[in-house]
């Protein structure tokens, strides 16, 4: 009986977020551990699944770095990056959008319909949906790398109003019609300013952002999140992923999360319990 009860309790605390979060849109970087083990794979789809039977608006935009250097390596070439970047040559974009476009992003909505649920697969091309122009890097040219200006989220709307999870893949037009290398983290939180979403999640491969003893940070605002990266202790990787929650906060997203998606259902142990699994940043 106890144990009933206990998840009585469960579905108790989480009710004023159900609440809170009808017919809210939440956008969900998909990558990291969570997209690789077949344990997590499954209870992302679950959770998936759950968020959008119970009237909240999911959006999944996923990477696919090491699939991509996967491939490459089986055609013999060799992968080169600049700060974290991938140098995209002509060569490389196709194998990008043949991963990426094609069988990362089949394999997720596959994976969301297993789960009891529908996706429709999308790509940051489809109808101009993510403008960009080519990024250069300290004055690199960095190929078929897009720096984002514009995102057109109609389409993605469309796909959602109709019952569907949207699943995107980030890959851009530029003004001279050729598709762009984008870095996912961004396009996730480019995508979540257009639809004016409530939530941004980062999947991670770390517990969230960790103080200077590798501690975690369950709250961060907006300028204390700035200040240490300043002083160092966000650093690496943590970098680009701050920069990517921070400039959607100020874009209008209300609340940035970047949360371990080694947990097993992470994404509803954030949304819908109160101690969350990750950092939130706030405004």
């Amino acid at each position: 009986m106890q144990a009933l009860i206990d998840k009585a309790e469960i579905l108790i605390e989480a009710l004023p977020y159900m609440r809170r979060f009808l017919d809210k849109t939440i956008v969900i970087k998909y990558g990291g551990a969570a997209q690789k083990d077949a344990e997590l794979r499954a209870s992302f789809a679950i959770d998936v699944v759950l968020l959008k039977h119970i009237g909240v608006r999911p959006v999944i935009v996923h990477g696919g770095g090491p699939q991509i250097g996967a491939m490459l390596e089986r055609f013999g070439k060799a992968s080169s990056f600049v700060d974290g970047l991938r140098v995209t040559d002509d060569e490389t974009m196709d194998v990008v959008e043949m991963v990426l476009g094609g069988k990362v992003n089949h394999e997720i909505v596959e994976l969301v319909q297993q789960g009891g649920g529908r996706a429709i697969g999308l790509t940051g091309s489809d109808g101009g949906m993510i403008r960009v122009k080519r990024r250069r890097k300290d004055g690199r040219d960095l190929g078929r790398v897009g720096e984002i200006i514009a995102v057109d989220a109609s389409a993605i709307t469309a796909v959602a109003d109709a019952g569907y999870v949207p699943v995107i893949a980030p890959i851009g037009v530029g003004e001279d019609g050729l598709t762009y290398n984008v870095n996912a983290d961004e396009a996730a939180g480019a995508i979540a300013q257009a639809l004016h979403a409530e939530k941004l999640i980062l999947l991670t491969d770390v517990p969230g952002v960790l103080d200077a003893d590798g501690r975690l940070i369950p709250e961060l605002s907006r300028a204390r999140a700035e200040q240490l990266v300043a002083e160092g202790v966000i650093k690496g990787g943590m970098i680009p992923k701050i920069a990517c929650c921070t400039a959607a906060v100020n874009g209008g997203v209300a609340r940035a999360h970047v949360i371990d998606g080694r947990v097993v259902h992470a994404v509803l142990l954030e949304i819908f319990t109160d101690g969350g699994v990750g950092t939130l940043l706030t405004r």
